[in-house]
C-alpha cells in the first residue's frame, strides 16, 4: 500500500512540472531538426491563411512568415558555428495531417481550427526553446533559443487573445 502511494505521489509531482521541464533535452542535431520542422509547419500554414477574410489572421499569419523565417535562419547560423550538421528539416506526421486537415477546410472552420493547431505547435515550440535554452549543450544554438524563446511566447499571447 506504501509503495503505491508513494508512487502515486511521484506521478502527481511529475504532471505538477511544465512540460518544458519534463522534455528531454536533445541532442544539437535533433533540436535544429526539431525546430526546423516547426518553422516549416508554421510557414507553411501562415501561407495558407494569408489569405484569410478574418483579418487577425491574415496579420497572424503574415508575422508567423516573417518570425519563424528569422527563427530559420538563426537556427541554420549558429547550427554553422557550433559545427552541427542535420539534414534538412521534414514535417513530423502530426504536422503533415494538420496542415492537410487545414488545406481541406474552408472560412471560418479554418480560422477556428489554424488557431487551435498554431496554439499546439507554438505550446510544443515554446517547450523545445525553453528546454534548449536552459539545458542544451551546444552553445550558438543554445544562445539562439533563448532568443527565440520570447517571440515564440509573444506568438502563444497573441493567439490567446485572438477572438474567434
Amino acid at each position: 500500500m506504501k509503495t503505491w502511494m508513494i508512487a502515486g505521489a511521484a506521478m502527481t509531482a511529475v504532471l505538477a512540472v511544465p512540460a518544458f521541464a519534463q522534455m528531454a533535452t536533445p541532442t544539437a542535431k535533433q533540436f535544429v531538426m526539431k525546430a526546423g520542422a516547426s518553422d516549416k509547419f508554421e510557414i507553411a500554414e501562415a501561407k495558407l491563411m494569408s489569405g484569410s477574410a478574418n483579418p487577425d489572421i491574415k496579420s497572424f499569419a503574415e508575422q508567423m512568415m516573417t518570425d519563424h523565417m528569422k527563427s530559420t535562419e538563426m537556427v541554420k547560423a549558429a547550427a554553422k558555428d557550433d559545427r552541427v550538421m542535420a539534414g534538412l528539416p521534414m514535417l513530423m506526421p502530426k504536422q503533415k495531417s494538420d496542415l492537410a486537415r487545414l488545406t481541406a477546410s474552408k472560412g471560418k472552420a479554418r480560422d477556428m481550427l489554424y488557431v487551435k493547431q498554431q496554439k499546439m505547435a507554438h505550446a510544443d515550440a515554446l517547450s523545445l526553446m525553453q528546454t534548449y535554452a536552459s539545458s542544451g549543450k551546444a552553445t550558438h544554438l543554445k544562445d539562439a533559443a533563448g532568443q527565440i524563446q520570447p517571440v515564440v511566447q509573444s506568438h502563444v499571447d497573441m493567439l490567446d487573445k485572438m477572438a474567434m
